[in-house]
């Protein structure tokens, strides 16, 4: 997969720079995984915006995605390489021997053809879903269970993976995507490879309406705002605002928001990288 240039014919094509999706075998997907999506526009029960910046957007339904790979011991083949509304990673098809169909995440290198499984029985190979008891240390995963049967919650994002390093008793040892070092059960699955499209973060959209096909409405500047309206707003001029914090006061940059107490703090072993 490569990224590609524009001509600059038109303004918004002079930066715009975008994948050139020769990963995605067909634009039609499977109907029986498909199911509606509700599009709030920000607003609450009572249609009052409580969340702003959000509206419009283009229509779209949900893959579902099989994320808890519990086929155990059953093969499956891909049948196709997805484009999905809903994340930034492909998907794949996988027709299953027993002829059932479902979505998984699709990892860099599975092609359509390829078998794949899961379970105790499979082999550490790309697109294979295994517990980390039996994955070979250093090896490259993704789509990583929190708890056991929970379903993958962790390094689902494009281009993302984490790495086995170390097991110590029942726990497994990862180094996470944020640099975060920490131990899982060794019960939990997780799946061989890194997820597909890692040039998604190059991707320059070109122009502002291609956020409004997002559902992405336009955002005020704080300091551009008056004194009622933000902590950061008023001032005479061009002001900097002050400390940068949120609409109702809460420091942003560098002030930490998580729970001191919080029960999963024991299961890391190195922070996160600033």
């Amino acid at each position: 997969m490569a990224l590609k240039k524009f001509r600059p014919l038109t303004p918004s094509q002079r930066f715009k720079i975008a994948t050139d999706n020769s990963d995605i075998t067909t634009n039609v997907p499977e109907k029986s995984l498909l199911t509606s999506v509700k599009n709030s526009g920000g607003r609450d029960n009572t249609g009052k915006m409580t969340i702003r910046n959000i509206g419009g957007g283009h229509k779209k339904q949900y893959r579902i995605i099989d994320f808890k790979r519990n086929k155990d011991g059953i093969e499956g083949t891909v049948a196709s390489i997805e484009y999905d509304p809903n994340r930034t990673s492909r998907i794949a098809l996988i027709h299953y021997k027993d002829g059932e169909k479902r979505y998984i995440l699709a990892p860099a290198g599975l092609e359509v053809g390829k078998k794949v499984m899961s379970g105790a029985t499979a082999l550490p190979e790309v697109g294979n879903c295994m517990f980390l008891s039996d994955i070979p240390l250093g090896t490259v995963i993704h789509n990583i269970e929190l708890r056991p049967g929970q379903g993958g919650a962790m390094a689902r994002s494009a281009g993302t993976y984490a790495q086995l390093t170390a097991r110590d008793g029942k726990y497994a040892i990862l180094r996470m995507p944020s640099g975060e070092v920490r131990m899982i059960l060794i019960t939990c699955k997780a799946t061989i490879g890194a997820t597909s499209n890692p040039d998604h973060s190059l991707e320059i959209s070109g122009k502002a309406g291609r956020s409004r096909w997002l559902g992405r409405r336009s955002r005020t500047r704080p300091v551009a705002m008056n004194p009622v309206d933000h902590p950061m707003g008023g001032g005479e001029g061009r002001a900097s605002g002050g400390q940068p914090r949120s609409r109702n006061g809460i420091p942003a940059k560098g002030y930490k928001t998580r729970y001191k107490a919080k029960s999963s703090n024991q299961h890391i072993i190195k922070k996160r990288s600033k």
